[in-house]
């Protein structure tokens, strides 16, 4: 998009920014991103196909605007901590992480000045170019990173804000439109980078909001440069999000980084963020694990990921070709998880426990699905009700079986069959959804005292191992381990398969050990495992 620069005869430029207004003005260009992520998603070729530029961008400016919401307005370094805050916790991919650190480096600069003139303005954005650049290990241009500079660049010139944002995005233009010339997968497809076009289109959104410039609309998608690439040479995009680190995060970064390339570790506010595309996502999470404590982790398998991508590509040529009756849409977490529910079917909405999806996360994901009718596995009892309000908008094209655990969600899903009308699917879904037992194990975060439904009080400590069967609590104490033996020793009921998936923090060896404690007292037990289990927790565990 190209962009002009006329204002109204009648508009007065202001001559300082106050702390509201650079939260609105933050907020407005969140949603103007928003119009064009699937844009953004489309150009992405770099630095491989995982196609979700625009929508890791998006979702970390939702989580500035989720922060802003409850600042200090009035307060200059409120809505600082908000904007460096937010953008750290909310970052997603690579893009993302680098974008949360252009915030930051902004964040740093504003939150000392109570308003902010044409030349604070354009300090903050010379700073935030130097935040992005300093948290790329080998900072290449052609990048977000090039456009960062030539917006800082442009911003230095101008006596108001409203000036200094249209040089930037004049500058930032400028060197967009050379990135084909810095990297040659650009030029290939015929395309500027992805990562550079968000950033603009976010200076661009706080420019608008100055002005007062309505929401365009959309554009028509009608190229992925995607389809012209294949897969690189590591496989899995790997996030981690730590609290309560024991080493430097440049130590950290050290650590990480023989697993891949594509790297990132970044921290504020006590916490440290990473980005990693690897062939060893289970190791890398492990190793990590010992320095801190993982609050949350995502593995995308970017090879499946580049297929959905490629069929999102082709959707305009099959839109006159027949659609299948069903399509499925699943929530998980854990590349594992996500990796099974994908192989039978399934579009995945990214949640679970302590990141529940929005009802337009699972609206956006039926809309991506081509088939007649589509059944969404919530496969969280926090999840379900935004499924079902999910349903309702979607009227009568969805259709929600209620799971609420991941095992109850994975029997489901086997079996779904995309050639039979969603109706006729639903009851033996459901079905085999209720033959599945799940046990989980993870850990007590508050201390309490809890009675089970077999009448046994539980007392429990905040960081205890706790057990839940089909999300109840009935089991405390011991190692994980001990855990799943213990559920297992009153939950086995003769069935015939266990699925073991391993938490982020457990390695290989850890799940061969307790298969063979398992299989020790269990010997009629067919036992599969899999690394990539939820976060948050150690073992998740089905029995059928």
């Amino acid at each position: 998009m190209r962009w002009g620069c006329s204002v109204p005869n009648d508009h007065q430029p202001a001559l300082t920014l106050r702390p509201e207004q650079l939260a609105e003005m933050l907020r407005y260009a969140t949603d103007w991103l928003g119009v064009y992520r699937e844009q953004v998603n489309a150009l992405n070729v770099y630095p491989v196909p995982d196609g979700d530029t625009g929508t890791n961008m998006h979702l970390t400016m939702q989580s500035v605007r989720r922060e802003l919401d409850t600042a200090d307005q009035q307060s200059m370094p409120s809505v600082a901590r908000a904007i460096s805050y937010g953008a750290l916790l909310g970052a997603r991919g690579n893009s993302g992480v680098i974008l949360s650190q252009l915030l930051k480096g902004f964040a740093e600069v504003v939150r000392d000045h109570p308003e902010l003139d044409a030349k604070t303005l354009g300090k903050a954005f010379a700073a935030a170019q130097k935040s992005g650049y300093g948290a790329v290990m080998k900072p290449v241009e052609g990048t977000i990173l090039t456009v960062a500079r030539g917006v800082a660049e442009g911003a230095q010139k101008g006596d108001t804000p409203e000036k200094v944002l249209e040089n930037a995005i004049l500058k930032g233009q400028e060197l967009l439109d050379k990135t084909p010339d810095m990297l040659p997968a650009l030029k290939q497809a015929g395309v500027i980078d992805s990562g550079g076009q968000g950033y603009l289109y976010l200076v661009q959104g706080m420019l608008a909001s100055l002005r007062g410039d309505a929401l365009p609309p959309a554009p028509e998608i009608t190229n992925y440069a995607q389809q012209q690439f294949e897969n690189e040479e590591f496989g899995f995009c790997t996030e981690f999000l730590m609290s309560e680190a024991t080493k430097p995060i440049e130590e950290i970064r050290e650590l990480v980084s023989p697993y891949g390339d594509s790297l990132l570790v970044v921290g504020a506010e006590g916490y440290v963020k990473g980005h990693i595309h690897t062939n060893e996502p289970d190791q890398l999470l492990a190793t990590v694990g010992r320095y801190g404590k993982m609050l949350k982790t995502k593995v995308e398998d970017m090879s499946e990921q580049h297929t959905e991508i490629l069929g999102m590509a082709g959707a305009a040529a099959r839109a006159e070709e027949e659609v299948p009756p069903s399509g499925l849409v699943a929530v998980a977490n854990g590349y594992g998880l996500v990796k099974m529910f994908r192989s039978l079917g399934a579009r995945i909405v990214s949640g679970g426990q302590t990141a529940n999806p929005s009802v337009q996360d699972i609206v956006d994901a039926v809309r991506s699905v081509s088939a007649d009718k589509v059944i969404i596995l919530p496969n969280n009892k926090n999840v379900l009700m935004a499924a079902e309000k999910a349903m309702e908008l979607m009227e009568g094209r969805a259709v929600v079986i209620p799971t609420k655990t991941l095992g109850q969600g994975m029997g489901a899903a086997l079996a779904f069959q995309p050639d039979v009308p969603a109706e006729e699917l639903v009851e033996s879904m459901t079905e085999m959804a209720h033959n599945v037992t799940t046990f989980e194990v993870t850990r007590a975060s508050r201390t309490t005292n809890i009675t089970t439904k077999d009448g046994v009080t539980l007392d429990i400590k905040e960081g205890d191992v706790i057990g839940l069967k089909d999300d109840e609590l009935v089991q405390a104490g011991g190692t994980p381990e001990d855990s799943v033996l213990e559920m297992l020793n009153k939950g086995f009921e003769g069935q015939e398969i266990a699925t073991v998936f391993g938490g982020p923090q457990k390695t290989e060896a850890d799940l061969e050990a307790l298969v063979e404690r398992i299989k020790k007292d269990f010997p009629m037990l067919e036992v599969e495992i899999h690394a990539g289990g939820p976060d948050l927790y150690d073992y998740l565990l089905t029995l059928e």
